[in-house]
C-alpha cells in the first residue's frame, strides 16, 4: 500500500465504499474496516500493517492542517 487510493481500491474488493464527507471521518472509517478485515483474516498481515501505518500519517497530516487554519 503506498497511497489512499490503494486502501480504497482494496476496501472496494470487499465491496466497502467510504465517503462521507469529512476527510478525517473517512479515514477512520476506513482505518476500522480493515481491522474487521484484518480480524477476519481476509486480508494479509503485510496489507494490514502498511494500510494503517498510511491511515494514521495521513490522519495526522489532516488534523494538522486544520489546526493551521484555526
Amino acid at each position: 500500500m503506498k497511497t489512499i487510493y490503494d486502501i480504497q481500491q482494496l476496501l472496494k474488493r470487499f465491496g466497502t465504499f467510504i465517503y462521507i464527507g469529512d476527510r478525517i471521518a473517512d479515514l477512520e472509517l476506513m482505518e476500522a474496516e480493515l481491522k474487521e478485515l484484518y480480524n477476519s483474516q481476509l486480508i494479509e498481515t503485510a496489507d494490514f500493517q502498511s494500510a494503517i501505518m498510511l491511515l494514521r500519517h495521513e490522519i495526522r497530516l489532516e488534523r494538522e492542517k486544520r489546526q493551521t487554519r484555526n
